[in-house]
């Protein structure tokens, strides 16, 4: 499995465990995660910051892997995220896009259907 992929993939079950410490650590210090089609959180204490926001709430997580294509320092990864927050739950199908840069997350862009997710989750 190719470097590149493999970070992805380890940085998606990561998700798992809530830890939006853990997760930032994944970033380069200027990357950038953009949730499609809101505003990207820039520098990797925004990302930090924007992690710890949305999922402060949720009480579990798993993220189920359904394609992945990866070519030099870019990985598109096909997935369903598997989330629940109290006493609420969503399977929200999306697809994100991985710019790497030295072993770290450079770019995250995720595409989703937003009215979706906001309205199992309230």
């Amino acid at each position: 499995m190719k470097n590149n992929e493999r970070v992805v993939r380890d940085f998606l079950e990561a998700w798992s465990r809530l830890d939006h410490e853990e997760l930032a650590t994944y970033f380069t210090e200027d990357g950038v995660y953009q949730n499609m089609p809101l505003a990207p959180a820039v520098g990797r204490d925004d990302v930090k910051e924007l992690i710890r926001s949305f999922t402060s709430t949720w009480t579990g997580t798993t993220w189920e892997v359904v394609h992945v294509v990866a070519a030099g320092d870019l990985v598109f990864v096909e997935r369903v995220d598997r989330t629940r927050a109290v006493g609420k739950s969503v399977d929200l199908p999306c697809v994100g896009v991985f710019e790497l840069q030295d072993g770290k997350i450079r770019y995250w862009r995720d595409y989703f259907d937003l009215d979706s997710y906001e309205r199992a989750m309230g």
